[in-house]
């Protein structure tokens, strides 16, 4: 009992330098947010750290733990702690899709309220309420500033900053040029987006249940890799023995690497190509409505 005595002592304090440094890294790779303090549960040890970055530590503890390995018990702490930023990004997408179908419905419902001989500044106000959740908050934003007698150019430059979409940047470019010249064609016009709006959401739907179906086969994939090592070193140690020395370890390292390189491979592979917005300030303290375009 005596001889185990120092091997527990240097596996825990192992266990411990391990568990730091997966923290420090996950903690710089995802950044710190600034953040204002706040006086309840300041102590709180999930509010400091973050969900995912204990998630992370306890990852690497247990994976040390069991196989013994510090550059397994590294690299499963890194993958926990950056799961979100490989394999996550569908909500954002289906966020995206949402305002997307939103903003075509609202153009639709617009364009049929102008049809009914009103003018712009109450065809706008009318539409909030029948308007998508995904973009009625940003439309009420814009019916309050029109309420409280903002110039349309500069409330419509507003609502497309709170929108940050380049395809609500073309719908709200048409309705500027409009409230400026009052010509008529805006029907039309609304028309034609409305149309252009439905493709590319069709489109973008399509696109993301193919990648949806890739999404689930590479976390597939990376779970049963990871299952299988683990089961490996749990019911077969002799096989797995080599990875406990030295060089093991650098080739462990190598195999992590290598896996490393292929999921961000696939990520960049996977993220959205979205085109930059025109409509935007020139200034932060823009007046009028101005807008570089």
């Amino acid at each position: 009992m005596e001889r185990l005595t120092p091997t527990f002592l240097i596996v825990t304090l192992l266990g411990a330098v391990v568990g730091a440094g997966v923290v420090l890294l996950i903690a710089s790779i995802r950044g710190m947010e600034p953040r204002t303090p706040s006086p309840v549960r300041a102590g709180s040890l999930v509010e400091r750290l973050g969900r995912q970055t204990l998630f992370a530590l306890a990852t690497g503890i247990s994976v040390l733990a069991i196989t013994r390995w510090p550059v397994a018990a590294i690299s499963g702490g890194i993958l926990v702690g950056v799961w979100p930023m490989l394999f996550g990004g569908a909500k954002a997408e289906k966020d995206a899709i949402a305002r997307l179908e939103g903003l075509a419905s609202w153009t639709e419902s617009l364009r049929d309220t102008i049809a009914g001989a009103v003018g712009l500044e109450q065809a706008i106000p009318a539409t909030v309420y029948a308007a998508s959740p995904s973009i009625q908050p940003e439309l009420r934003l814009l019916a309050d500033r029109l309420r409280i007698r903002v110039p349309m150019p500069e409330a419509l430059q507003r609502f497309a900053d709170d929108l940050d979409d380049p395809s609500a940047d073309l719908v709200v470019a048409s309705l500027i040029l409009n409230s400026k010249l009052r010509g008529p064609g805006l029907r039309q016009v609304l028309t034609s987006l409305a149309d252009s709006a439905r493709a590319e959401l069709d489109m973008r739907q399509r696109v993301f249940a193919g990648r949806a179906s890739t999404r689930r086969s590479v976390q597939i994939v990376v779970s049963v890799s990871l299952a299988f090592m683990v089961g490996l070193s749990v019911a077969n140690r002799d096989y797995v023995e080599p990875y406990s020395e030295p060089v093991g370890q650098v080739v462990l390292g190598v195999v992590a690497a290598l896996f490393a390189a292929g999921f961000m491979w696939m990520k960049r592979l996977s993220n959205v190509e979205v085109p930059d917005r025109f409509l935007v300030a020139s200034s932060p303290t823009a007046q009028g409505g101005e807008a570089r375009t």
